[in-house]
C-alpha cells in the first residue's frame, strides 16, 4: 500500500486507540495530527499552515465569542430563580390532572432549553425540583426519569444551541438560519414527548397519577413567572433569526439580560457570579480546546489523502447520495454511545461535510439549504448520544443529581421509548426536507 492509504489508516487508528484508551480527546486529535505530520512528506510550511488556520478558524473566530456568552447566559439563569419558579408554577397548574406533572416538566424543559442551551444546568435544575415531586406522586421511576431527562436534552437541539453554533463553523451556514430551522424539529420533539407522556398516563394510570390534593394556581401568577424568560428568549432568538443582529451580538444581550434578571431576583451574589465565571471558562476552554485539536487532525488528514480515500471507499462500495447519508447517520449513532457531541461533530464533520455538500439527493434543494437540511438531521441525531448507555451525560447529569433514587435499570428502561421518539424526528426530517425552509 502507498502512503496516501497507509498514512489516513495509520490517522484512523490511532485515533480510535487513542479514544478507547479514555485518554482527552482534544490531546487525542492534536498528537494524531503531530505523529501524522512527522512520517509523511508532507513540507515543513505545512506546519506554518496549521498555525494559521487555528489563529484564523478558532481564535479569531467572531461567532465563537458567542459561545461563553450562551453559556453565562445559561448558567445565570438556572441560578436566578425564575426558572424554579415557572416550573413551580407549571406543575401547581398541570399536577392534578393524570400525567399532567410529566407535561409540565416538558414544558419547562423546553423552555429552559429556549433560554439556557446548556443541557447540564436543564437536567440537574429539573432532576432536583421535578423527580422528587414526581416520586412523590406515584410516577414510575422510569418513566419519571426519562421525562426528566430527555426534557433537558432538547437544550442541545433548540436555539440558542452551542451544537448549531459548532455546525454553523464547520458547515459554513448562517446561524439564524440553522436556528430558524430547528425550530419545526423542536416542536416536532416536543408534541411527541407530550404524547407519548399522555398515552402512557392515559393506558398505565398508576404510572402517573394525578395529585391527590389539588394545588391552586393563578394564571396571571403563571404568566409572571415565565414572562422574563419569554421576553428574554424572544429578544435574543428573534435578533439573530431575523437578522437585527449577529449571534455574537445578541448572546451579550442574553447574557446581560439574565445577569439582570439574577440582580433583580437578589441572586447577585459573590459565591454565585464566581461559581458562573468559573464554570463558564472551564466549558469554553474544552470546547476550543477540542476545536483546536480537530482543526489539526483534519487538516493534516485532508493532507495525506485521507479525504480522497474516503471518496474512492464510497465509490467502490457504490453507494449513491442516501446510502452515503445512511452510514454517516448510524456512525453517528454508534459513536453517540461512547463519544460527547462535539468530538464526533468536529471529527466527522470537517471530512464528511464536503462530499455531503457535492451529493445530489434529489430533493430540491439548493447547496446552501441542502446544508442546513444535513446540519438539523446531524443535530436531530446526536441528541440521542446524551441518552443512550453508557456514556449519556444527560443520564450522569440525573443520576448524579438524584443522588442514587433513580437505578441505572431505571434510567435505562425509562429513556429508551424517548429515543425512539428521537430516530422518529430523524426520520421525519429525512424524508421531509422542506419542513425546515
Amino acid at each position: 500500500m502507498t502512503a496516501d492509504v497507509v498514512i489516513p489508516l495509520l490517522m484512523i487508528a490511532l485515533l480510535i486507540a487513542g479514544i478507547l484508551s479514555s485518554y482527552p480527546v482534544a490531546l487525542v486529535l492534536g498528537g494524531t495530527a503531530t505523529l501524522a505530520l512527522l512520517v509523511s512528506d508532507l513540507p515543513i510550511s505545512f506546519a506554518n499552515l496549521l498555525v494559521s488556520r487555528v489563529y484564523g478558524n478558532i481564535l479569531t473566530n467572531w461567532l465563537f465569542l458567542s459561545i461563553p456568552m450562551f453559556i453565562a447566559m445559561g448558567l445565570l439563569l438556572e441560578m436566578s430563580g425564575f426558572a424554579a419558579r415557572a416550573l413551580v408554577d407549571l406543575q401547581r397548574a398541570f399536577g392534578n390532572r393524570r400525567g399532567g406533572l410529566g407535561v409540565a416538566v416538558i414544558l419547562i424543559g423546553a423552555l429552559m432549553a429556549a433560554a439556557t442551551g446548556v443541557v447540564g444546568a436543564s437536567v440537574v435544575m429539573l432532576t432536583l425540583l421535578s423527580l422528587p415531586k414526581m416520586q412523590n406522586q406515584g410516577y414510575s421511576n422510569d418513566l419519571a426519569g426519562g421525562i426528566v431527562a430527555a426534557s433537558g436534552t432538547l437544550a442541545i437541539l433548540m436555539p440558542p444551541s452551542i451544537m448549531l453554533i459548532i455546525l454553523s463553523d464547520q458547515l459554513g451556514v448562517g446561524v439564524g438560519d440553522l436556528f430558524a430551522g430547528s425550530i419545526v424539529p423542536s416542536a416536532i420533539l416536543i408534541g411527541l414527548y407530550l404524547a407519548y407522556t399522555i398515552l402512557r398516563a392515559t393506558l398505565y394510570p398508576d404510572h402517573a397519577p394525578a395529585a391527590r390534593q389539588t394545588e391552586r394556581f393563578n394564571v396571571w401568577q403563571i404568566l409572571i413567572g415565565i414572562g422574563p424568560l419569554l421576553v428574554l428568549i424572544f429578544c435574543v432568538l428573534g435578533a439573530i433569526i431575523f437578522g437585527i443582529a449577529s449571534p455574537t451580538e445578541a448572546s451579550g444581550v442574553g447574557a446581560l439580560g439574565a445577569a439582570l434578571l439574577t440582580f433583580t431576583n437578589g441572586r447577585m451574589t459573590g459565591p454565585n457570579m464566581r461559581r458562573v465565571s468559573i464554570d463558564t471558562m472551564r466549558n469554553t476552554t474544552a470546547v476550543l480546546f477540542l476545536a483546536i485539536g480537530a482543526t489539526c487532525f483534519s487538516a493534516v488528514f485532508r493532507g495525506v489523502g485521507g479525504e480522497d480515500l474516503i471518496v474512492n471507499v464510497l465509490e467502490h462500495a457504490q453507494l449513491d447520495a442516501w446510502g452515503t447519508l445512511i452510514v454517516l447517520m448510524m456512525a453517528m449513532i454508534v459513536m453517540g454511545f461512547f463519544l460527547d457531541w462535539l468530538e464526533i461533530v468536529l471529527i466527522l464533520l470537517p471530512i464528511f461535510g464536503p462530499i455531503v455538500a457535492g451529493l445530489d439527493f434529489g430533493n430540491g434543494l439548493d447547496t446552501n439549504h441542502q446544508m442546513i437540511w444535513f446540519a438539523i438531521i446531524v443535530a436531530v441525531n446526536l441528541q440521542t448520544s446524551f441518552l443512550t448507555p453508557p456514556f449519556g451525560f444527560s443520564l450522569f447529569y440525573m443520576r448524579s443529581a438524584s443522588r442514587g433514587t433513580i437505578s441505572n435499570r431505571d434510567t435505562y428502561r425509562g429513556v429508551l421509548p424517548f429515543v425512539a421518539l428521537q430516530l422518529l424526528t430523524l426520520l421525519i426530517i429525512i424524508v421531509w426536507p422542506g419542513i425546515l425552509i
